[in-house]
């Protein structure tokens, strides 16, 4: 069956809740994230004030009427986050580049795939399709160093990593998109 990807700038977003919340599952509940069903409700929850952020964004694939993955993401504001990891991100690339890199940036919030659907290039369509109109080029994510496998497909997507956290392998890594002024920047892991 063929897969399509749609874009949803909106609230009519909210029409694919139960469906979100079913990958968000398959996607979040099992190892390396090992997360539970109330961050997948906390998630779709989110997601009812997440449309109105600016330059709000998601793209859904689908095989037929079955969500098969998302993403989602919007423009990282100013003044920069407190919550969530946000204060990670600022220590470890530190005030400068935090407002040059990320304020203004396309941020991508979430990334999910069905397990079934791994391998097949739909990550990668769908952190095309939300990255693709990004302000200057400039995306950007996190990611937990706890799934070495999202890094690896970070990497061969062309992303930067431009955080390193320390080698005890916990944390989160700040990632710059392959458009992004910044990549050139970014330090080298020692």
């Amino acid at each position: 069956m063929m897969t399509s990807i749609r874009v949803f700038k909106g609230t009519e977003l909210s029409a694919h809740s139960n469906a979100l919340h079913a990958v968000y599952v398959e996607a979040f509940c099992a190892p390396p994230w090992n997360e539970d069903e109330e961050r997948a409700i906390e998630f779709v929850g989110r997601l009812v004030n997440d449309v109105r952020r600016p330059g709000f964004t998601a793209a859904l694939a689908f095989a037929g009427q079955d969500l098969l993955g998302f993403a989602t993401a919007w423009t990282t504001p100013s003044p920069f986050p407190t919550d969530r990891c946000y204060p990670q991100a600022a220590a470890g690339l530190g005030p400068d580049h935090t407002m040059n890199w990320l304020v203004g940036a396309r941020e991508i919030d979430e990334l999910a795939v069905r397990p079934a659907a791994h391998g097949t290039g739909l990550a990668g369509d769908l952190l095309e399709t939300v990255t693709a109109d990004a302000p200057d080029g400039r995306s950007w994510l996190l990611t937990s160093v706890r799934s070495g496998r999202a890094m690896s497909f970070y990497r061969r997507q062309g992303w930067t990593q431009a955080t390193h956290p320390c080698p005890d392998g916990k944390g989160v890594v700040v990632f710059l998109g392959p458009r992004h002024p910044g990549r050139s920047l970014a330090p080298q892991p020692l």
